[in-house]
């Protein structure tokens, strides 16, 4: 009996380990070979069960009407070094806030380029940054949590307060223990990623749309495909604890609200590009408007019309999509492989269930797919 079987109906975040050895450490444009981006593999997950291709057979395995919804948000470089007192500490820069204030986490240097967790109360600890700026710590985000906390900057009266500034000149691009050197910031963009008027943008890279380039982007509009923009600006991902996503704020402007139900209507697939446009997505759903009730239980939504419409929207959302909410709008996604006790993997379980999400997953680790940001792709289409 093959591994798969033997999990089938098993929950993957319980059962599934992904060996040390799986995890992408550079870019596949760095690997050698001559590959682009578009040189990994794709994992398949549908009603026929998991297959395996490159990632450049996208555009035969979408059809004319479909539309893929794209996260527009540029990666910011948010990591930066710091003082506290006189410990070197690295601050990762996650969100701001309406108020000025950024959430942060304080973390150790590892004397490798990449950063260990830092616990304990930093109520009221300052941190000095390059450039002249501070960031008095006021208190934790969570009051129960010691990981991200509210900072708000401060300079002396002769230094603009700049986070912005301070970033781009002195900032990097956020980077964990498994990756094997340094990137250059544009590594953590994708094709779609475009400024921000008011210079938000993502902590970490949504990384879903990471493989895609100009040239495979032109084969799927010549197929009918469609793409639609939505912005969503992740903050720090909780790479140790395996935190539910704290509130980022986010984007869909209405020409991607019309094209999106328009295309439903006309019995196209909406397909998000990553697990970041599914929540845009899911959050403008209005279920008043569009008269029908979430799928529970996984395995996508109802294919008949009218199951969720989206509306124009902008704002916050602390959206957690999960197999007893289910899904409104979205009937496949293309996203990265994640760590099984990851908080995404509840939603990919809202899509595929948690039988054929099992499956895939065992799969890509007998196949040997790569994880995290610079891995493989894995597209769910269960309808």
């Amino acid at each position: 009996m093959r591994a798969g079987e033997a999990l089938r109906g098993m929950n993957p975040r319980d059962v599934l380990r992904v060996p040390e050895e799986l995890s992408a450490r550079v870019p596949v444009e760095a690997r050698g070979g001559g590959l682009d981006r578009d040189g990994v593999r794709l994992l398949v997950s549908g009603r026929d069960g998991v297959s395996h291709h490159a990632f450049r057979d996208l555009p035969e395995l979408l059809r004319a009407g479909d539309v893929l919804v794209v996260n527009t948000s540029r990666t910011l470089p948010a990591a930066v070094d710091g003082r506290l007192g006189a410990e070197p500490v690295v601050v990762h820069f996650s969100t701001r806030a309406d108020d000025g204030r950024w959430s942060v986490e304080v973390r150790r240097p590892d004397g490798r380029g990449t950063t260990w967790r830092r616990t304990g109360d930093l109520t009221w600890a300052v941190v000095a940054l390059p450039g002249g700026l501070r960031l008095v710590l006021e208190g934790p985000v969570d009051p129960a949590g010691d990981r991200l906390w509210w900072a708000r900057p401060a300079a002396g009266a002769a230094v603009e307060v700049d986070v912005a500034a301070v970033l781009h000149r002195h900032g990097r691009p956020i980077r964990y223990g498994y990756t094997e050197r340094d990137q250059p910031l544009s590594a953590y963009q994708s094709v779609f990623a475009v400024p921000d008027a008011e210079g938000h943008g993502s902590a970490e890279m949504p990384s879903a749309a990471r493989p895609f380039t100009e040239r495979l982007v032109a084969r799927l509009v010549s197929r009918g495909v469609q793409i639609a923009p939505v912005s969503l600006h992740t903050g720090v991902a909780s790479g140790e604890a395996h935190e539910p996503p704290y509130p980022e704020r986010f984007a869909v402007p209405p020409s991607t609200a019309w094209l999106v139900n328009a295309a439903r209507a006309g019995g196209g697939r909406i397909v998000a590009v990553g697990t970041t446009a599914v929540r845009a997505l899911e959050t403008a759903a209005d279920p008043a408007r569009g008269g029908g009730d979430p799928v529970r239980g996984g395995g996508g939504r109802t294919a008949e019309p009218g199951g969720g419409a989206v509306r124009a929207a902008a704002g916050w959302t602390d959206l957690v999509v999960t197999p007893e909410r289910g899904v409104r709008v979205v009937d496949g996604l293309l996203t990265g492989l994640h760590e099984p006790e990851a908080s995404h993997l509840l939603m990919l379980a809202a899509l595929a269930g948690e039988e054929l999400l099992c499956s895939s997953y065992t799969e890509a680790i007998e196949q040997g797919y790569l994880w995290h940001e610079f891995g493989d792709v894995h597209l769910i289409l269960p309808h």
